[in-house]
Formats: structure tokens, C-alpha cells, sequence
């Protein structure tokens, strides 16, 4: 999935200026008692970043969290040519300053397993969040926090933000994962070896646990939670030559959505599963995030 989003280029530092006007990326790791494992991540550093600590030490900055798609990993966003998109957007003026962290996701679609062996949602919420936000100048509470994803990232963002309304003030997606296909038609499926199949089974349970299954779905999370996700900032589009058909999906979040009154924006854009439609559509994401940040931008 997304097999587009493999390494552009490798990370390189903004030659030439001085380091107070560049944006650089950090990239670090966490040593998850969760997971039992090292998780890597990286982070996007808005040019003034380093000097404000002096200059300004009691600024903070609202944060963005960004989840790859299924066989990428942490440094996607940045070596695909997001970091260069995220700067000429800034140097237009048409962003303010807010960090944005890609953690490492794997495959684990961003949550627990079915059968309990990787606690990916706790480690999210009980370690990556408190180390990020206690490492970095970052505004606390909801009205600083986002997330966003791409294919399996876009499911986790969702899954994320309308799970925990109270935690994510806006939340984005691009062609996110989302699997009309009941549980029952999936293991079906899976008896014809569907690698999309085997991929689930890992996560959901084999057969899959329709209780886990259901407990983890944007679309029940958005009926369930719609009275507070009406204070949510909410933003997905998908392609429609998708090539996993998550556009039949985007489609049916949209209408449980609109059902449930829980304003959001939405588009069905022309494109398929790659990195060109991604990128196609990464600036306005962007710009909805800012806009979603408000007033915390302007100190």
C-alpha cells in the first residue's frame, strides 16, 4: 500500500542562511516499555524554531501529528517532498508555524491488536504524547493538537480524533483506510490470500474479531461521539480511481457524517493511491491545519 512513498531522496539539511532561518527536521527514537521495542520518529522544526528558545522562551507551538501509510515509515513525509511543500508554503505566507511529528506506525494500523501482543494505541496516548509534547515547546491541552494521516495513517488519524475527541482538535485524512467490507466478507476474502487480508488478520484477529473490529471503526467511532465531535475540525479526501476502492469508504464517512450533523470537508478528487495524488493535495491539508490552529498561531 502506497508502495510510492518509499525514499525520495535522503535528509538533508538546508544549506546556505543562518540556522535561526531554516526548518530542520530531528529525528530521534523512543524506547517504548509498551511496545517492548525502539520506535523511531521524526520532526518537522519551523525555521525560527531554535532561536526563539532564546529570544522567545515562553513561546509554544501547537503540534501536528502525522501517520504514514502501510510500508512506510517515519522519514516518508519528509524525504517524499512534504518538508519542501511545508516551507514554500510558509515562505508564501500561507502557514503559520506549528511543528509537525511523524512517529513510526509499522503495521499496525495505529492501534492494539486483537489478541493484545502490540499496544500501539497505548503507547501513543500513555508515551509518544507526554514525550513529545514534554521534549519539545508545545502548546498543552486539545486546542494545539492535530493529526493527520495517509491510507493506514489516514484511518489511524481518524480512528485517533474520533476516538478521543477530547484530546485532538482537528483531525485529516488522504485516502484513508476505510473498509466498507463487513468483517465476515474480509475473511472470505482472506481464504484467497489477499495480501490486504493477511495484513488485517494481524491486527483485527483471524478470523477477525468483530467486536474489535467495531470498536475501532471511524464509522461507529462517529456515530457514538458526534455530539462532541462537533467541536472537531474535520478534513478527508480520497481519490476516486482509488486502488483499494477506500474511496467507497470516504464516501460512506462522509454520509454518516452529514447524518449525524458533525460538520467536515470533503472531497472526491480524480487520482488514484500514490504519491502524486498525495502530494497533489498535501498544501490545502496544510493550510486546513493552520486555520484549524487559529489564534494560537498568531503568538
Amino acid at each position: 500500500m502506497i508502495r510510492a512513498f518509499r525514499f525520495i531522496g535522503l535528509l538533508l539539511l538546508m544549506a546556505g542562511g543562518s540556522a535561526s532561518a531554516q526548518s530542520r527536521i530531528d529525528c530521534s527514537a523512543l524506547n517504548s516499555r509498551l511496545l517492548k521495542q525502539v520506535i523511531r520518529y521524526c520532526v518537522y522544526l519551523p525555521a525560527g524554531y531554535d532561536a526563539g528558545a532564546a529570544e522567545h522562551p515562553a513561546r509554544r507551538y501547537p503540534v501536528l501529528y502525522f501517520l504514514h501509510g502501510l510500508g512506510d515509515n517515519e522519514q516518508t513525509l519528509f524525504n517524499s517532498g512534504g518538508w519542501t511543500l511545508v516551507d514554500e508554503l510558509r515562505n508564501q505566507h500561507k502557514l503559520g508555524d506549528f511543528l509537525i511529528v511523524a512517529p513510526e506506525g509499522r503495521r499496525t494500523f495505529y492501534i492494539n491488536s486483537d489478541d493484545g501482543s502490540v499496544r500501539y494505541n497505548d503507547f501513543f496516548l500513555q508515551e509518544f504524547l507526554p514525550h513529545i509534547e514534554g521534549k519539545y515547546r508545545i502548546h498543552s491541552g486539545r486546542a494545539g493538537r492535530a493529526i493527520s494521516g495517509i491510507s493506514m495513517g489516514g484511518y489511524g488519524a481518524l480512528r485517533f480524533a474520533f476516538a478521543h475527541p477530547e484530546l485532538f482538535s482537528a483531525v485529516s485524512a488522504q485516502s484513508a483506510a476505510l473498509i466498507t467490507e463487513s468483517p465476515q466478507a474480509l475473511d472470505s476474502a482472506s481464504q484467497t490470500g489477499t495480501p490486504l487480508a493477511g495484513v488485517l488478520g494481524a491486527v483485527f484477529g483471524k478470523p477477525i474479531n468483530v467486536a474489535h473490529w467495531n470498536a475501532n471503526s471511524p464509522f461507529v467511532l462517529a456515530k457514538r461521539n458526534a455530539p462532541a465531535l462537533r467541536k472537531t475540525a474535520i478534513y478527508f479526501n480520497c481519490g476516486q480511481d482509488d486502488n483499494y476502492g477506500f474511496e467507497k469508504g470516504a464516501a460512506a464517512l462522509h454520509e454518516e457524517l452529514q447524518k449525524e450533523s458533525v460538520k467536515h470537508e470533503y472531497h472526491a478528487y480524480p487520482g488514484d493511491h500514490g504519491l502524486t495524488y498525495f502530494l497533489s493535495h498535501f498544501a490545502e491539508v496544510m493550510e486546513f491545519h493552520s486555520k484549524a490552529f487559529g489564534l494560537l498561531l498568531q503568538h
